[in-house]
């Protein structure tokens, strides 16, 4: 069979004129209508939104975990095979001879505040003191909860959440969508990573569908991550003295202070998001990667520095070598106590995050890939795969550690553990500094800082990004009305879901939309590794498979 040129044009259609020049109405109107009727459901009919909402998350959880875990497995093949692969790893993502665009620091800052930032400042305590209570080896019997033979297993758990599944699934995503953007000039929207499988018919239907998931996928998981944020945000502003308005009596968030709150989130991001990826968020993710180092000596230095470093070992060691299991394994519910807490379990942490993950892949895999362009398919791998984890790893055994040591020993007295998930952090660095108590109030200022960074970036990245998929891949600045609505829609989702069923219902939402994007994904990889494979046979044939780029 003869080997063409690769396609290097994809026409999507924009209006010429008017409030949307430059914008492709069938995914910009559509997505809108979507995100819009969402807010509006949810407000209007709370009860009956919950309601149904619910009723679709427990069929999902019920009927697709299995596909979840096999689909996040299969990402962390893939990408591990195009990076060992050779004739891949050396591809540059971008012309032969061009040069990355940014420097390693802040590719790492952007790459790390965009993608997990902000639930580190929650889950990096929370969720190692969760699994030491219980997990798959507590449920079977192997360990002992709230037990030192305990401990190694809490981090192991941890890992997978956090370690080379999640940053996998934005990898693949970042790869394909820089590939084919920098590779064969085609526009840096979802829809190009597809074209070796469905060619030119993605100018079309098919292709503003595609786009229409990524965007409500991107809404949706970005939504998730703002509303722990939120939560977290206000009971850092009342640890600093903002006033008992901003909680209930049960230690909840009122509703004043989620609106609060959302406001200024919103409205730092979208005044960031104005000033583009080259200044604000670049200058906010350095930012953010000072402070986190900062707040990571601190817990070097003050935290349980030993158990942290044995805990970092061992959890590596003990996650590398589960880790073909973990993320093959599904548990059913089989009548059993046993087999049904199992099952119970993984729908409520494994496979909640790696819808997670999916629903957050095209806004930050997009990002990445505007970020990448020069690096070669083995450095962007190891760049927004493997590094990014091994900083999660120490982030969760320091911070993490350090809960499960002081409550291990009894110095915290059952206060870590008794806290809400956002205020772990702050009981945690009090009863560190309770000797020096002065310096609590100082360090619970500069989490808060930190953690209204990382919303902010998070926030204002996905809101470039939305409006990139929606001007079909135009990088260019975009018009402030845009830019102002996606920010309030955003801001809308978060705040009517929290006011209409907390965090389980943006959780319900983001499960439910990203079910159809984790198909497109599953797509990217097969459309990455044929575009790959016939341009090794291109090279071979003496045919350039590098478009260059038109002025």
């Amino acid at each position: 069979m003869a080997i063409e040129p690769p396609l290097s044009s994809l026409p999507i259609r924009v209006a010429e004129r008017g409030f949307y020049k430059g914008f492709s109405l069938d995914v910009t109107v559509t997505s809108k209508v979507v995100i819009g009727a969402l807010i509006l459901w949810a407000i209007i009919f709370p009860e009956t939104s919950g309601r149904i909402l619910n009723q679709f998350n427990g069929f999902i959880l019920s009927n697709f975990a299995i596909w979840y875990v096999y689909v996040m497995a299969g990402f962390v093949i893939v990408c591990l095979a195009l990076a060992l692969w050779p004739a891949a790893g050396k591809l540059r993502l971008g012309q032969n001879h061009e040069k990355p665009e940014f420097s390693n620091f802040s590719w790492f800052s952007m790459m790390f505040g965009a993608g997990i930032g902000v639930g580190m400042l929650t889950w990096a305590v929370a969720e190692p003191i969760y699994h030491f209570a219980n997990n798959p080896d507590v449920i079977q019997g192997l360990a002992d909860a709230g037990a030192e033979n305990n401990i190694r297993n809490a981090f192991k758990w941890s890992f997978l959440h956090w370690g080379f599944s999640a940053w996998s699934s934005y990898a693949i995503t970042g790869l394909a969508l820089a590939y084919f953007a920098y590779r064969r000039n085609l526009p840096l929207t979802i829809r190009s990573s597809l074209t070796p499988l469905f060619g030119k018919s993605l100018s079309g239907t098919l292709g503003h569908m595609v786009d229409i998931f990524a965007v409500v996928a991107t809404i949706l998981g970005v939504a998730q991550t703002l509303g722990f944020g939120v939560e977290q945000f206000v009971s850092g502003m009342y640890r600093i003295g903002l006033g008992n308005w901003m909680l209930n009596e049960d230690g909840t968030s009122s509703t004043a202070a989620i609106l609060f709150a959302v406001v200024i989130i919103m409205v730092a991001s979208t005044l960031s998001a104005l000033s583009g990826v080259g200044k604000g968020i670049k200058w906010l993710s350095n930012l953010n990667m000072v402070l986190s180092i900062f707040l990571l000596g601190f817990f070097l230095l003050f935290g349980s520095t030993w158990f942290g470093l044995s805990a970092l070992i061992m959890g590596t060691f003990d996650y590398v070598v589960a880790l073909p299991k973990m993320i093959f394994t599904v548990w059913r519910p089989d009548g059993t106590e046993t087999g049904d807490k199992l099952s119970g379990w993984q729908s409520g942490w494994t496979v909640f995050y790696w819808a997670w993950w999916v629903a957050f892949a095209p806004f930050v895999g997009l990002f990445l890939a505007r970020i990448s362009k020069g690096r070669t398919i083995r450095e962007f791998v190891l760049g927004a795969m493997i590094v990014p984890a091994i900083m999660c790893f120490v982030w969760f055994t320091w911070a993490g550690g350090t809960a499960i040591d002081l409550e291990l020993s009894g110095i915290a007295q059952g206060a870590i553990n008794a806290a809400p998930d956002g205020g772990k952090i702050f009981v945690m660095t009090d009863i560190l500094l309770s000797s020096v108590s002065f310096l609590a109030w100082p360090m619970a200022v500069l989490i808060v800082v930190l953690l209204m960074t990382y919303l902010v970036t998070s926030v204002d990245s996905a809101i470039l990004i939305v409006n990139t998929i929606n001007a079909a891949g135009d990088e260019g600045p975009k018009a402030r009305p845009h830019i102002v609505f996606w920010g309030l829609a955003l801001g809308g989702v978060v705040a009517a879901l929290l006011l209409v069923g907390g965090l389980d219902a943006i959780k319900t939402a983001m499960v439910i939309g990203a079910l159809p994007f984790s198909v497109v994904m599953l797509l990217m990889c097969a459309s990455l590794i044929k575009a790959i494979y016939r341009d090794g046979l291109r090279e071979k044939a003496g045919i350039d498979s590098i478009v260059a780029r038109t002025v």
